[in-house]
């Protein structure tokens, strides 16, 4: 079964919990009730809401995790449960003692999946798509030659039709702010994830920060940036520019897009297991065994409603 994603967004709400159910209750609406291990995520962006401390834990024994807003509506801060793993030691230890050269390859993987994604939402008939391509044929162990870098400044020049002004702003508002957003929710499912494995979300391959909690799922990430980057597209062309209920409901619906991660379909929020999977046998192996979901364009080159 599915797990759902709940966008609270009503000013006022009140969530509690009896009988194990989720209740919502909002002034003026009638109340709803949610089994709490039906869900995946609570994302709160609703200013002077209450959340009691049943529905927390209950949450928290479910394995969901909790995604607060700021006054901007952007995620800032995320509440998830520790790892109830079997191995949650011997996965730890794994991620310590795994060798850099491992770190290396898989990083190598994931950003040459990056490149080929970002490539097909360029037009294939222009030579910035053949460059792309190129780039990452030739990604090197680690990405020693940056070629990352060499493949967003293509990128982000031709990404959207010239008529469009845009430049990438990690903190800027209006089409980075729905990138932003969309990043922000896979985040925190990636780091979900994770944790469920017996991960420690702080222990990167790549991203190292020590004022970062979640270096892995930042590093994680980097193949599946551009289906957040081509449903934001699809908003944009259809004057949807702006973070609003309705755009941030068609980018948390990716969550649910069907992706296929070597041979098994499903939603992104259930293949991405199997994902975090493949990474935990490469770091306990020394090799590159990561099965990397890939999805049809079409699905996410729609605004989603």
């Amino acid at each position: 079964m599915i797990k759902k994603t709940l966008e609270i967004s009503t000013d006022g709400a009140y969530l509690s919990c009896k009988n194990k159910q989720l209740l919502i209750k909002r002034e003026g609406v009638d109340h709803v009730s949610i089994p709490c291990e039906d869900i995946n995520m609570v994302l709160l962006d609703a200013p002077n809401s209450l959340i009691s401390y049943g529905a927390l834990t209950q949450l928290l024994e479910n394995n969901a995790s909790f995604l607060v807003c700021g006054k901007n509506h952007m995620p800032m801060g995320l509440l998830m449960p520790f790892s109830s793993h079997n191995q949650v030691f011997s996965r730890i230890q794994n991620q310590i003692q795994c060798n850099k050269p491992t770190h290396k390859k898989l990083w190598k993987t994931l950003i040459q999946k990056k490149i080929l994604a970002q490539g097909e939402l360029l037009n294939k008939r222009s030579p910035e798509y053949t460059r792309m391509q190129y780039l990452a044929r030739d990604v090197k162990s680690g990405d020693s030659q940056n070629n990352e870098a060499q493949a967003a400044r293509i990128y982000w020049k031709h990404w959207l039709p010239d008529e469009f002004f845009f430049q990438r702003d990690s903190d800027g508002d209006g089409i980075n702010g729905l990138l932003n957003y969309g990043y922000a929710v896979y985040r925190a499912t990636i780091s979900r994830a994770c944790v469920i494995a017996g991960l420690l979300p702080a222990l990167g391959i790549h991203h190292h920060n020590r004022s970062n909690a979640f270096c892995l799922a930042d590093d994680l990430i980097e193949p599946f940036r551009p289906m957040v980057d081509s449903r934001v597209r699809a908003l944009v062309l259809k004057s949807q520019a702006e973070l609003t209920p309705k755009t941030k409901k068609a980018l948390l619906s990716l969550l649910h897009l069907e992706v296929n991660c070597n041979g098994s379909k499903g939603p992104f929020a259930v293949q991405i297991h199997q994902y975090v999977s493949s990474f935990v046998r490469s770091i306990q192996e020394g090799a590159d065994l990561l099965e990397v979901p890939s999805w049809n364009y079409l699905d996410t080159d729609s605004c989603g409603f």
